[in-house]
């Protein structure tokens, strides 16, 4: 189908974004020719300002308007405990459950030969010099049960280990409500070892 120009840029800009394909590209091109003015204004306001304003913690590396972040900043966090995470989605997913109280640090990405991308690739390197630096007890491996999230776990707990930092991961398995008979082998693998006594 021909679309004049500007809906065309409009439908490929949308679908840059993950998850959206051509249809719902062009659905949201069309519902946004039927938004007023100055909602589409305050939309496109919105999309700059947190490019533009937006940065990254210079300590933690998560997603910022002030650097350092309000976590890095707050006085009464447990600054001798930090979860290692993949990105700063996940910051936010622990900082809901309201359990965690200790600081963070965000790795932007997972170690993964088959892409190319290596512990020099993510940050890696200004984790290890913050545990020289700061007074670290635990560190909490929180990346993603996946062969890259593994594997950066191992990694990043080789290089902890020698240091003394107690190393931990969090536990993997079922999630609450879910079946045994639809959970995969490594799932119910991951469940088995990391039971614990009630």
């Amino acid at each position: 189908m021909h679309y004049p120009e500007p809906i065309s840029k409009l439908i490929d800009s949308f679908m840059k974004l993950p998850g959206i394909g051509p249809k719902t590209a062009a659905r949201l091109a069309f519902f946004v020719l039927s938004m007023k003015e100055d909602t589409v204004l305050a939309f496109a306001k919105a999309l700059v300002d947190a490019k533009r304003n937006l940065s990254f913690c210079e300590i933690c590396g998560h997603i910022t308007d002030i650097d350092p972040c309000h976590i890095c900043q707050d006085k009464q966090r447990d600054n001798t405990v930090i979860c290692v995470v993949q990105n700063p989605k996940d910051v936010i997913a622990l900082e809901k459950m309201r359990d965690y109280n200790g600081l963070y640090h965000v790795l932007h990405g997972a170690i993964s030969p088959m892409d190319g991308i290596g512990p020099e690739d993510i940050n890696v390197p200004t984790l290890l010099k913050r545990l020289q630096d700061e007074q670290v007890k635990e560190l909490i491996l929180a990346t993603n049960p996946t062969i890259e999230g593994e594997a950066t776990a191992m990694y990043i707990s080789r290089l902890v280990k020698p240091s003394g930092i107690r190393t931990t991961r969090i536990a993997h398995g079922l999630p609450v409500g879910g079946d045994l008979e639809y959970a995969d082998e490594v799932t119910l693998s991951k469940a088995l070892e990391g039971r614990r006594e009630l």
